[in-house]
């Protein structure tokens, strides 16, 4: 090949190149930008920000934690739903548990999701002054899952340690021990017990589950109203006052039919602040 064509040939690709970083680098960013700056865009252009006084308190788009140093939920105000993100609602691991509905087990330091969402069922329940026993939990907020053998019954997800007493006394004519550290029970028939908690339990499941983003800013109409005897009591409000501003902070069902509706937190508790 003669030098004068293949200088031709990068002359081109170098021309390609150029155009292609013109228009792809520069131009087509900058008219992203331009889009969003229109009128009713560059607010979620921007990120849906919060501003209180005068400063970004949040986004509308992505949840936040309501507790005090220890990790204790703030009575006075709203809880958001569970978050697997991070330490939770961390954009920047945005995801969920990845836990399915198999996952019914606990291993050493990771709790199945059953026992989580016993877990938060039973603190939810504590903290809102409601019931919060849900089937297949046991009354101290794990999986009610047993491992049985001819011979042998185990409540696998209750340590001696910690719960020396389990759940069921007995099954099938057997005494019900407690899970040793450390023992492999993955011999016996794995047995979820339903128990008596009713099937439509009074915690509801947004409030027990995380989302696959793990940064939903919305609770349910249904958890928000367990939510509002406590809230009003740790303000000194009356409890249709904080009703009526949950009702204010309601969004109805995407397009009008997609979705229940739902309560942004981060702006009731802002509208309690008075912000």
């Amino acid at each position: 090949m003669k030098f004068g064509s293949i200088v031709r040939q990068h002359w081109a690709a170098l021309r390609t190149l150029l155009v292609f970083t013109a228009v792809l680098g520069f131009g087509y960013p900058l008219l992203v930008w331009l889009a969003g700056q229109l009128p009713g865009l560059s607010d979620k252009a921007d990120g849906s920000l919060v501003v209180a006084d005068g400063r970004a308190v949040g986004s509308s788009l992505i949840g936040q934690s309501y507790t005090d140093a220890d990790g204790n939920p703030l009575l006075q105000y709203f809880q958001g739903r569970p978050s697997a993100a991070g330490g939770g609602y961390d954009p920047l691991v945005s995801g969920g548990s990845n836990l399915g509905p198999e996952s019914i087990v606990d291993l050493p330091g990771k709790p199945s999701l059953l026992t989580l969402v016993c877990s938060r069922s039973a603190a939810v329940g504590e903290l809102d002054g409601i019931s919060g026993a849900r089937p297949f939990c046991t009354g101290g907020g794990v999986g009610a899952v047993l491992s049985v053998t001819p011979t042998r019954v185990v409540s696998v997800n209750e340590p001696c340690e910690t719960t020396p007493t389990p759940f069921l006394a007995t099954y099938a004519g057997v005494r019900v021990e407690c899970a040793e550290a450390g023992a492999d029970h993955s011999d016996g028939q794995v047995v979820p017990i339903r128990g008596a908690a009713p099937a439509q339990p009074v915690v509801p499941a947004d409030a027990v589950t995380a989302g696959a983003s793990g940064l939903d800013p919305h609770i349910s109409t249904g958890y928000a109203d367990l939510q509002v005897e406590r809230v009003a009591a740790a303000r000194g409000l009356r409890p249709d006052q904080v009703r009526a501003l949950v009702a204010a902070h309601t969004e109805g069902r995407t397009l009008g039919f997609l979705g229940e509706p739902g309560v942004n937190v981060l702006e009731l508790n802002l509208a309690l602040d008075g912000g």
